[in-house]
């Protein structure tokens, strides 16, 4: 099963999130598929970068995106409510 998610990046006190798509048996900051955006929620308001035609297409292929890349993906506009 593959899932889309963040993986941590950053230095300590000062978290960095890039969006992958990545085997659910994989560690969270290990191997993955393809990166497809980033989010920083350091900066204010937040920056997020996310290619919303790869993410809509890997969930045509039967990726299901983690609780809080959905949040994500609604606000880059990827998923309609």
């Amino acid at each position: 099963m593959v899932k889309i998610r963040l993986k941590r990046m950053g230095m300590k006190k000062k978290p960095f999130y890039r969006v992958v798509v990545a085997d659910i048996r994989s560690p969270r900051d290990g191997r993955f598929i393809e990166e497809i955006g980033y989010y920083d929620p350091m900066k204010n308001p937040a920056d997020i970068k996310i290619d919303n035609e790869k993410a809509i297409q890997w969930m045509k292929n039967g990726a299901q995106p983690t609780d809080t890349v959905r949040i994500l993906l609604k606000k880059s506009g990827a998923i309609q409510d």
